[in-house]
């Protein structure tokens, strides 16, 4: 990957943690396996909180909202350029 494309997260949210020892460095929520990727996904397919709170018991709402955050923190100064055709 080009460096310049790599995104710079200056502070991740309490609730998130990046560690190349879990799914080799994905982002994932304190204290499990669980990837940001992976909840985002889940909600992209309609899953509701209630649905992945009852589905993840080890998760708790705060959780939901760090993944959130940490989306946030990843798209928050992103530029789109359209190309004209």
């Amino acid at each position: 990957m080009d460096k310049n494309l790599k995104k710079e997260i200056t502070e991740l949210p309490d609730r998130i943690e990046i560690n190349p020892e879990i799914l080799v460095g994905k982002p994932i929520i304190k204290g499990t396996r669980i990837s940001v990727d992976f909840i985002l996904n889940l909600f992209a397919q309609g899953w509701d909180e209630e649905k992945i709170l009852k589905n993840y018991p080890q998760l708790k709402k705060e959780d939901l909202r760090a993944v959130f955050d940490y989306a946030y923190q990843v798209i928050k100064d992103e530029q789109i350029i359209p190309f004209s055709k």
